[in-house]
């Protein structure tokens, strides 16, 4: 690629129309209603969600199959049947449309309001766009997710521990993955209150679904989600959706059923954990940002429940690693941001050759391999790297 042509792509993207925040605003928005468009007349998962909230109203189980309403089953905690209410009742294409506006909305209020500088938010914005409308296309709450990380971050950061704990327990009920919040604790400048407020939410939220049933009711239902967790999990091992992660990478290029995962997230947790020991670090914005990236990574790439629709919560990560390092990025660094935004992002899409996507990317999780790389890098540079000083890549 000649230098000429990057300079005039350089040139084109800082024209003021590209970092408008109404042209990322209405961009975001945009994507929403055409997803909404285009999914219809196929939004399977949405009509699942629905079904949470009238299955709670009915007092049915919200994880037996239900052929005659849609195929597959809920995952989802019963605290996501107030979530869904509002959703839930309006006709159809109202709903899904308000829904998708919804999730959109919240991640990019989460973005804005995360304390990223204005070109950090702006290479969120364009750099997760595509990843967004996948996530979109599915209707999934893993954007919702993505913004309650975001928030449990940024409230801890603003000393607003209440908040932080609603959404580290809000993200919990729904969907576990928003436990992961808990590893902004030691940024916490009150930890006892963050603790406090921990448990009051926790109470909070596990009991608030039984206003619209039934304490037995709900008591039952959260033994239900333990059980249909535990058989997803053992169905998602060679699962060609699921399991896009580095623990379904490393089995799907194996072929191997006979070790136990757990060997692999004891070495990513040993990895993800040394950082902490690093105390002098904490003080320096750019290593509790990139810490942040780093849990953003780690609870998709840990997960065999994670499927491609998730990624824009990864894909987040790898763009406040990129970004957010006080030393200049080398050319290895970009062609590795290249190399996710091409496998990571663009492989689902009819843009990336069907050959490679079928025949390879899919069979063997590849959509996890350049994030796998990054956060790999990312740990070592939280491990050895001083945050504090300005340095040559």
């Amino acid at each position: 690629m000649s230098i000429s042509f990057l300079e005039r792509s350089r040139t084109f993207f800082a024209k003021p129309f590209f970092s408008d925040r109404r042209t990322t605003f209405s961009l975001w928005m945009l994507l929403a209603v055409a997803a909404a468009v285009a999914k219809l007349h196929s939004c399977n998962n949405f009509l699942i969600f629905r079904g949470v909230f009238w299955h709670t109203i009915h007092r049915t189980s919200l994880y037996a199959p239900y052929p005659e309403e849609y195929f597959d089953m809920n995952h989802y905690g019963p605290l996501f049947s107030l979530i869904i209410a509002p959703f839930s009742v309006p006709p159809l294409f109202v709903g899904l449309l308000t829904w998708l506006l919804t999730l959109t909305g919240f991640l990019y209020v989460a973005v804005r309001w995360s304390q990223f500088t204005w070109k950090q938010q702006l290479f969120v914005f364009w750099f997760c766009a595509h990843e967004l409308l996948t996530a979109l296309f599915m209707q999934q709450f893993n954007i919702a997710i993505a913004a309650i990380i975001l928030l449990a971050y940024y409230c801890i950061e603003r000393e607003k521990d209440f908040w932080a704990a609603f959404f580290i327990i809000l993200g919990t009920l729904v969907k576990l993955y928003g436990i992961v919040g808990l590893a902004f604790f030691f940024f916490s400048r009150h930890r006892v209150r963050l603790v406090l407020s921990l448990l009051f939410w926790g109470v909070v939220l596990f009991a608030a679904p039984m206003v619209i049933s039934s304490p037995e009711y709900i008591l039952g239902q959260y033994h239900e989600w333990y059980v249909s967790l535990t058989e997803k999990n053992a169905d998602n091992m060679f699962g060609s959706g699921t399991n896009i992660s580095l623990l379904g990478l490393v089995r799907k290029v194996t072929h191997c059923a006979t070790y136990s995962d757990a060997w692999l997230i004891l070495g990513g947790l040993v990895l993800f954990a040394i950082p902490y020991l690093r105390l002098s670090q904490y003080k320096y914005t750019a290593f509790r940002q990139t810490l942040l990236a780093s849990v953003l990574m780690f609870v998709v790439l840990f997960s065999t429940g994670s499927e491609s629709s998730g990624y824009i919560t990864p894909l987040i990560g790898v763009v406040i690693w990129y970004t957010a390092s006080p030393w200049q990025r080398s050319r290895w660094d970009i062609a590795l941001l290249v190399l996710v935004f091409i496998l990571s992002s663009m492989s689902p899409s009819d843009l990336f050759p069907a050959y490679l996507r079928k025949q390879w990317v899919q069979p063997y999780a590849l959509k996890a391999l350049p994030v796998t790389i990054v956060w790999m890098k990312l740990c070592y540079e939280m491990t050895f790297r001083d945050y504090g000083k300005p340095l040559s890549a």
